[in-house]
């Protein structure tokens, strides 16, 4: 079977984490979303397996992230049947693809995958996903194989702990065992610890596996005095500096966390050394967290959260929000961050001594406590280079030639933020939003 991951337009209401990132690559619990379709449909990974559709201005970053998935080929689509999956949906635990012919798989009504021959993908473009969903429905039967949707930021870290759990109980690897154990004080049952063997666990570490399962990955680094509670993922060579991590909480590959951390994702090469709370967030890759920056995720009134998105503010429906930190960014030591905050890719955000703007659009600082334009774009680059250095990685022309891309694809969304900035009006983020659960 070969597997096509597609976005469709709904991909843009889950920025600022996709302007850099096709939606399949977000993080939900021990894996990314594409991970999970995979898995779903037994499909391995190999350059005859995988596909994408994408937006243009990620296909040539994306080759070189995934150099086994063949990109936005219409021949590679062509060569025969093959199943076609949005990339923000989730399977349900034991899906099993329906049998017999060409079919659509639907999710709450709604086209969540197909299976079909080469004529039906002629007309499958990358802007065009759910016009041809339609098309398809419209030409086969429909049946329900549920699941879940993504539909903006917020939804990937509501769902975190329980994909959290669902992702350890599918793997069948072996617990902790005695050795590990000799240098660890464990809390609750051992059953639902996992640590790699190249995982270095220091002494007077605490793990908590009352409320949920811990996986830690290889090459993890935990010093002294860190407590981590379930469930909880800890991805490939991070590392943990004092921490005290509250659960539902999942880590990607190469960061250095620090201080109190509590249902939030970090998508990978992040840094947040020191003190401070981030809750209900998430965080791209490559953002440095100044020491004791916090974020504020409960309203003092216990509220419906609102979130930015692009400048205009969106009911969340939950009283629980955090924050949502684009690629790139750096916050200064001391910054507090409202709550429902949304920061695009490559900012400044500056301390003020007060809540800072709840929206923050790509490529601009924060001075003062206002949105102001940032850096020059070539002295971005050349941060970015230092930082990926940092982490044996580069930022190379093909980088630079997606953060170019999203500095236009983002300019009108600046113009308005400034726009509010030097003409301010009613604010209609009021302090009282800011609180702590």
């Amino acid at each position: 079977m070969r597997l096509c991951l597609v976005e469709d337009l709904a991909a843009a209401d889950l920025e600022p984490l996709t302007l850099t990132r096709p939606v399949y690559d977000l993080w939900l619990g021990c894996s990314s979303l594409g991970e999970k379709i995979a898995r779903a449909f037994g499909v391995g990974p190999g350059p005859n397996r995988r596909g994408a559709l994408v937006r243009a201005s990620l296909a040539e970053v994306q080759r070189r992230r995934e150099p086994h998935v063949v990109f936005n080929d219409r021949d590679w689509l062509a060569r025969g049947p093959l199943v076609v999956a949005r990339g923000r949906w989730v399977p349900p635990e034991g899906f099993e693809p329906p049998g017999g012919g060409p079919w659509v798989g639907l999710c709450d009504g709604r086209p969540a995958c197909a299976w079909v021959g080469p004529d039906d993908v002629l007309d499958l473009e990358t802007g065009d996903v759910d016009g041809w969903f339609d098309r398809i429905l419209a030409r086969y039967s429909g049946e329900e194989v549920g699941g879940e949707w993504i539909d903006r930021p917020w939804d990937l870290v509501a769902a975190n702990a329980r994909h959290l759990e669902r992702d350890f109980a599918r793997e069948s690897r072996p617990a902790v065992t005695n050795r590990q154990l000799a240098t660890l004080a464990l809390v609750g049952p051992s059953d639902r610890l996992r640590l790699h063997d190249t995982a270095r666990i220091d002494p007077y570490t605490v793990f908590d596996t009352t409320n949920g399962p811990i996986v830690v990955g290889p090459g993890v680094w935990v010093q002294p005095f860190t407590r981590v509670e379930g469930p909880c993922y800890i991805g490939p060579d991070s590392q943990l500096f004092r921490a005290n991590i509250r659960g539902a909480v999942s880590i990607g590959p190469q960061c250095r966390i620090g201080g109190e951390v509590e249902a939030s994702i970090v998508q990978g090469f992040s840094n947040k050394y020191h003190e401070g709370f981030l809750g209900h967030a998430y965080v791209g890759e490559w953002v440095n967290l100044g020491a004791i920056t916090s974020n504020s995720d409960l309203r003092n009134d216990y509220g419906e959260v609102m979130v930015p998105l692009r400048g205009d503010p969106v009911p969340t429906g939950q009283a629980k929000v955090g924050c949502f930190i684009g690629d790139h960014t750096r916050t200064g030591m001391g910054s507090m961050l409202n709550t429902g905050t949304s920061i695009g890719v490559m900012c400044n955000v500056l301390p003020a001594g007060l809540l800072l703007p709840k929206h923050v659009p790509s490529f601009t600082a924060v001075m003062y406590g206002r949105v102001a334009p940032g850096f020059a774009i070539d002295d971005l680059f050349n941060t970015a280079r230092i930082v990926a250095g940092r982490r044996g990685r580069t930022f190379d022309d093909v980088d630079e030639r997606l953060y170019r891309t999203l500095f236009e694809q983002t300019r009108l969304e600046r113009e308005r933020a400034f726009q509010r900035a030097n003409h301010p009006r009613r604010d209609s983020w009021p302090v009282l939003q800011a609180g702590r659960g």
